[in-house]
């Protein structure tokens, strides 16, 4: 099968959050499956000041009308893990410091820059006769594939027959504008009523990517029968339950070879789950580098966003406790300010066993993995979540809430019986998740008990071969509904 897979970010190139690295595994995936795969991205400027020498003119042009004005794109290319990625280049649109916004807000004409991009990667496969079958839209970015595609190529030779699937990777980033754009992206104001384009009186891009693609997708089961319910939908719930005979949720994976505590080179000492010792020099090495007191007590590590969804309120909350019971905290993020504030307080008061880094570091993002005995997600929700993934897979035991994509890969770990992965908790409370991190401290002290479950979690496979598998029936599926008519 020949499969376009439009993303707007990827995690060699351009990352903002885990959409890249979905991008960037999942075709790997299944080009090893044998498909063939092209991705298609904007020729951002960091990519451009980074890869400028990995890349090559294509010589294509692109030229599309938005916002009244012909613009004109060129198309380059590059590879990344053997996946040819077409990069879409508009300067005036994608040539920024960053891909969405500032930290004072998102870019004002973000409608026409992922317009533009959504109808390129169109005009592009026609353009380097790529005969697709499939093309898989990821997120608002490029939800308008499908629009475009229905209203504006369904006659095209090259066009009209290819299936399309669109995959919801987090339902709360919608990208909902004023209606008055619908004109202004080539597409008539017969799109703007209620089962369509409009939403409370705007244009939802997203809506649009649910209502017009052949198959929805989302990044794991829960989180697809989540969406459906007015407390996660978003204001779509129903219109996600009118389309549940084709919505999917097929949980998303980490790229093994990436992730592996025995070859990543980030780390300070690699390490397999036969000589865990190595594991505790990391961990030693890192209360070193942040300045933690050398203690054998658990070190708890929390990667992510600084955001609401996370959590965050739960973890200033129980960081008091946590500090009363011995266990230390490290964490590595960015997002909004009053969090950034909030923690930071916590290390002044907490010296020496608190560790607050604002930012993000891939190296010291793998020695936290690497180096911690946990790994904290208590979120208020989590499409799916790659960070318990990769804490398992280098033997960090992830404490978590029982949502999406938690809910389908962390159980409760049972000393009496040697069964689960980590340890969960339900309600959305700092009670709640003090007891899982009391549970987690009480299995810790059993020394030999703990690195049974280290070993366990290390066992656990989320590689992407199933899940790979799995879009490849959903493939064949969209594209038997796209020949149908």
């Amino acid at each position: 099968m020949r499969i376009a897979f439009c993303s707007s970010e990827m995690a060699s190139l351009a990352k903002v959050g885990g959409l890249a690295d979905v991008t960037e595994s999942l075709p790997k995936a299944l080009a090893g499956l044998g498909e063939d795969v092209w991705v298609f991205l904007p020729l951002y400027k960091q990519i451009w000041v980074e890869r400028q020498k990995d890349l090559e003119d294509t010589g294509v042009k692109i030229s599309i009308c938005i916002d009244g004005q012909e613009r004109t794109a060129a198309l380059w290319k590059t590879s990344v893990h053997g996946v040819t990625v077409y990069l879409v280049d508009y300067r005036e649109y994608f040539y920024r410091d960053h891909p969405y916004g500032t930290p004072e807000g998102d870019y004002p004409d973000n409608p026409f820059r992922f317009a533009f991009f959504s109808r390129a990667v169109l005009e592009a496969i026609k353009a380097l006769g790529l005969g697709i079958d499939i093309i898989h839209c990821n997120d608002w970015e490029t939800a308008l594939v499908p629009v475009y595609q229905t209203h504006l190529y369904r006659e095209d030779p090259q066009l009209k027959d290819v299936g399309t699937i669109f995959t919801i990777h987090n339902l709360a980033y919608q990208g909902v504008f004023d209606k008055e754009v619908l004109p202004k992206i080539g597409l008539d104001w017969s799109l703007f009523h209620m089962e369509a384009l409009e939403y409370y009186g705007n244009v939802n891009y997203l809506k649009g990517g649910i209502v017009f693609s052949h198959i929805v997708s989302t990044v794991s089961p829960t989180y697809a029968r989540e969406i459906q319910t007015e407390r996660f939908g978003y204001g779509l719930d129903g219109v996600l339950r009118k389309r549940k005979d084709r919505l999917f949720g097929v949980l998303n994976g980490i790229d093994y070879d990436e992730w592996n505590p025995a070859t990543d080179p980030k780390i300070y000492v690699n390490y397999d789950k036969e000589r865990l010792e190595a594991k505790g020099e990391n961990k030693r090495r890192l209360q070193e580098d942040k300045g933690l007191e050398p203690m054998e007590s658990p070190l708890a590590g929390m990667v992510g966003r600084l955001v609401e969804q996370k959590g965050v309120d739960l973890v200033h909350a129980v960081v008091g406790d946590m500090v009363s019971m011995g266990m230390q905290l490290i964490v590595l993020g960015a997002g909004e300010k009053r969090y950034h504030d909030m923690l930071l307080e916590l290390q002044e008061k907490y010296r020496g066993m608190v560790s607050i880094n604002i930012g993000y570091s891939d190296e010291l993002a793998s020695r936290i993995y690497a180096g911690c005995d946990l790994f904290l997600m208590p979120s208020r929700y989590e499409p799916c979540g790659l960070g318990q993934m990769i804490a398992l897979r280098y033997g960090t035991i992830p404490v978590v809430r029982a949502t999406g994509g938690l809910a389908d890969t962390i159980t409760e770990y049972n000393p009496e019986t040697g069964e689960g992965n980590g340890f969960v908790f339900e309600a959305f409370k700092p009670g709640e998740f003090l007891a899982a991190l009391q549970r987690a401290q009480g299995v810790y002290s059993y020394g030999e008990r703990w690195q049974t479950l280290v070993k366990r979690a290390m066992e656990c496979d989320f590689s992407w071969g199933a899940s790979a598998r799995r879009y490849m029936e959903i493939y064949e599926l969209a594209k038997g509904l796209a020949s149908s008519g």
